[in-house]
């Protein structure tokens, strides 16, 4: 168990969580981690107590799974931007090849004599 900083309570309160900041009654709220939820069932034995630890850690599964599909995600992305650069870099050779093509070449100048 663990107590929110300041600026997790500003997000609590900016996310419509808690309505206004009086609600935390001068104190910033304390919160579970995982294990802390699941040392806490292994006291409490009230089939209340461990039907909302068991919804407790669902969330928390639930939220892993969400991290870890974003994490794939934006290694996707990332693995896909660097191909573009690679990409961006072979066009603009191709690019100045051609405007290396384009431009006329020098006209010779002629030899005066033999």
């Amino acid at each position: 168990m663990f107590q929110l900083n300041s600026s997790e309570g500003e997000w609590l309160v900016s996310q419509n969580v808690i309505p206004h900041k009086k609600y935390l009654g001068g104190y910033l709220p304390y919160a579970f981690t995982e294990q802390g939820v699941a040392m806490l069932s292994s006291i409490l034995k009230s089939e209340r107590a461990v039907q909302v630890n068991i919804a407790i850690m669902r969330a928390f599964v639930k939220l892993r799974e969400i991290l870890s599909t974003h994490k794939e995600l934006a290694h996707k992305l990332a693995e896909h931007e660097r191909k573009i650069e690679k990409h961006d870099g072979e066009i603009k050779v191709i690019f100045d090849a051609i405007r290396g093509l384009m431009t006329p070449p020098e006209p010779r100048k002629k030899k005066i004599g033999f």
